[in-house]
């Protein structure tokens, strides 16, 4: 059984005198979120249950928590993150994975040779980013999710091919056309 626990969405300020909430989705279904039982917050020792949840935009709701029923109530919940068991999710179509299992598989070059290990799928607002953690250790690399970058995925057997973009190849082969730290597709090792 999966015990791992997946960000799925955020509380945000009270909305009125009520005890209404504003909550961000992170689910691919936003509304989704309204669906899941429980929901709890980082430390899991506090459950939440949605009672009903009203479209702002998007992925953003406002809405009503059970036992929260003023806005003093709502306003301890602000940014309360939410999580949600691995193992309480639906499971993927056969052609289908969640980011969350991406973590922890191993990247590899298009000939099978290890470069690393999937540290975290980041999104800043552009499309989701790779980042993996070298074999060889040192600042972990940053890489587009995209078709052309990672044309194989096999979640079942820990793996995933990468290739890397041109200007990463360029990089990587010492053509001196610039600094490492310049580049935006490295990180540090800390997490964001």
């Amino acid at each position: 059984m999966d015990d791992r626990r997946l960000l799925v969405g955020r509380f945000g300020a009270p909305h009125g005198v009520r005890g209404e909430v504003r909550l961000q989705s992170f689910t691919g279904d936003p509304g989704a979120i309204g669906g899941y039982r429980e929901l709890s917050d980082a430390s899991g020792a506090r459950r939440f249950a949605i009672k009903s949840l009203r479209r702002v935009r998007d992925n953003l709701f406002v809405a009503r928590i059970e036992g929260i029923a003023d806005r003093a109530d709502a306003e301890r919940l602000t940014n309360v993150e939410l999580y949600l068991s691995r193992a309480n999710l639906p499971a993927p179509a056969s052609d289908e994975f969640y980011l969350a299992d991406l973590i922890g598989l191993s990247a590899l070059d298009e000939a099978r040779a290890p470069i690393g290990r999937v540290a975290d799928v980041l999104d800043f607002g552009g499309g989701d980013i790779l980042e993996i953690a070298p074999v060889a250790g040192g600042e972990t690399l940053l890489f587009p999710f995209t078709k052309a970058v990672v044309p194989e995925i096999d979640v079942a057997d820990g793996w995933l091919v990468i290739v890397p973009p041109s200007e990463v190849a360029a990089e990587a082969a010492g053509d001196g056309e610039g600094e490492a730290a310049s580049s935006p597709r490295r990180a540090s090792s800390g997490k964001t």
